[in-house]
């Protein structure tokens, strides 16, 4: 994956703190402007395992849920339109529709090996490390007849040290992610991706 450092630690208006699109809206923009299904099917799973963690780990409020989840729905919006520029555009946007500050932060800082973003929030911290261990799961259960059913944490960390397999999937951002957090560890995320998002469509 190309670098695209975004050159800027500052994102959105602290003025808009609290404000988010609904649901519904962000559901749209991602119709719009992500054609690919399988993207648009990574961007919904990362968004339910961001709001799951949110609710069940951090003992968030509706309100503070729906951060994590729009976050997430919307991390990878402008990847499939905007290669080039990814990150900056879905980030633009968001600063127009005067967006809740954190949420664009978390999207910015999803990864900071390619974007020059730090994560300091937990909201960042854990799309960070969900981003890509969504996916290396997701890569894990589709090769197996039963797929999510009776996937199990031992066979997904078997894969992740087999280099060649979901070769696309960058394991040392996934150790630098749970590098950050002292208190999740690897299999114990791995087993809540695995419960989350197995029923997502």
């Amino acid at each position: 994956m190309p670098t695209h450092l975004l050159n800027r630690t500052q994102f959105g208006d602290p003025r808009n703190a609290g404000n988010l699109m609904s649901l519904e809206e962000a559901h749209s923009l991602l119709t719009e402007w992500v054609p690919n299904e399988r993207l648009r099917l990574h961007m919904k799973q990362v968004a339910a395992v961001m709001k799951a963690w949110a609710i069940e780990k951090e003992g968030a409020d509706e309100h503070t849920a729906q951060k994590w989840e729009i976050a997430g729905l919307l991390h990878d919006a402008d990847w499939e339109k905007y290669p080039d520029q990814h990150c900056s555009v879905i980030i633009e946007e968001l600063e127009k529709r005067n967006i809740d500050p954190e949420v664009i932060r978390c999207i910015a800082s999803h990864g900071p090996g390619y974007f020059g973003v730090q994560p300091v929030s937990k909201m960042d911290k854990m799309i960070y490390a969900i981003d890509e261990l969504s996916g290396f799961v997701h890569a894990a259960a589709l090769i197996r007849p039963t797929r999510y059913e009776g996937l199990e944490v031992k066979s997904v960390m078997k894969r992740l040290k087999t280099p060649s397999f979901a070769a696309q999937v960058n394991r040392d951002d996934i150790t630098d992610a749970l590098s950050r957090m002292e208190d999740v560890t690897l299999e114990e995320l791995v087993q809540f991706i695995i419960d989350h998002q197995r029923e997502v469509e």
